[in-house]
């Protein structure tokens, strides 16, 4: 099956779909999207299982050369996507004709695109996943960043013509890339922090350094400190996880954090708020907002609620790719 050149990888592009799942007691992390939602919605939009594998693309995006017609999606960040120079569409099924490039510019907002393809990527699984693992070298293609050369294949293409579509994602489903507030709960070590510490947490800013990758974030702000010296074992921790490490500075753990962790756990940022934090870069500034476990919970179930109704809308309009 013919698929797509790589032309130029940009500055971090890899395969990811919604992660390796079901292997954390062998030591072996989830990875997979950093934005789940902009995944799952571009993936629906072509009609395809929400857990097909696109492309991530991080800053500064690939240039890609069609070698045969394809329908696909771009979701997420709006890193000015173009074919053939010209402006495209985002959130919404869009057809890249046989020898047509893909490319993009300066980031508009956000700093992740995805690239869904119809029926998706034709590669094999590593541990059930597509998704790349760069620190391993695993999944995705050949363990790494695409770079200039390399080529994918598609498992199947797009063959119908001159259809118009007529429908997009509704925007309202995604979080408000301009907001920088992040919802959090209480994390397992939360009361051993003294009151200014708490304080702080939930009054001061805090800013994401340029120490900033699929792994983690450092943040940068007040320092926070205990209300006396703790010695903890190594425990679980997960995507959304914010340690704080000796010197009273935060790691907020993101897509490819590690299974477990021995610094205090003090917050835990909300499912419903990953793709928020997906999408911010070094430079920006976070305010934390405390809420329950049935808040979060609430803005979880919305959400899926909002996912299984694109997934129905879209289903009626199934014909158009038969």
């Amino acid at each position: 099956m013919m698929g797509i050149k790589v032309l130029k990888g940009g500055m971090l592009t890899t395969i990811q779909d919604l992660g390796r799942t079901g292997y954390r007691k062998e030591g072996i992390i989830v990875s997979g999207a950093m934005d789940r939602l902009a995944l799952e919605i571009g993936n629906l939009l072509l009609g395809n299982d929400i857990s097909e594998a696109g492309l991530e693309c991080t800053l500064l995006g690939p240039k890609l050369l069609f070698k045969t017609t394809q329908l696909v999606a771009i979701t997420g960040g709006d890193l000015n996507p173009t074919v053939n120079g010209e402006p495209v569409n985002m959130w919404r099924p869009i057809i890249i004709p046989e020898g047509a490039i893909l490319s993009f510019s300066t980031p508009v907002k956000g700093c992740r695109s995805y690239i869904a393809f119809f029926g998706g990527l034709d590669l094999p699984k590593v541990l059930d996943s597509y998704a790349t693992y760069l620190k391993a070298g695993i999944g995705g293609y050949k363990g790494r960043a695409l770079k200039a050369d390399d080529e994918l294949s598609f498992k199947k293409s797009y063959q119908q013509t001159g259809n118009s579509f007529k429908w997009a994602a509704d925007l309202r489903m995604y979080p408000d890339l301009n907001n920088p507030e992040i919802r959090v709960m209480e994390g397992p070590e939360f009361e051993s922090f003294n009151k200014q510490t708490i304080s702080d947490l939930f009054n001061k800013q805090y800013m994401i350094s340029k120490a900033a990758d699929r792994m983690g974030y450092r943040l940068e702000g007040p320092a926070l400190q205990l209300s006396q010296p703790k010695e903890m074992l190594s425990s679980a921790v997960t995507f959304g996880t914010i340690q704080v490490i000796p010197d009273g500075g935060m790691i907020l753990l993101m897509a490819d954090h590690q299974t477990t962790g021995g610094y205090p756990r003090i917050l835990q940022v909300i499912t419903a708020d990953l793709t928020k934090l997906a999408q911010m870069q070094s430079g920006q500034q976070i305010r934390f907002k405390l809420v329950t476990l049935e808040e979060a919970r609430t803005a979880l179930l919305n959400r899926e609620k909002q996912i299984k109704q694109l997934k129905q809308a879209l289903t009626l309009k199934r014909s158009v790719y038969e």
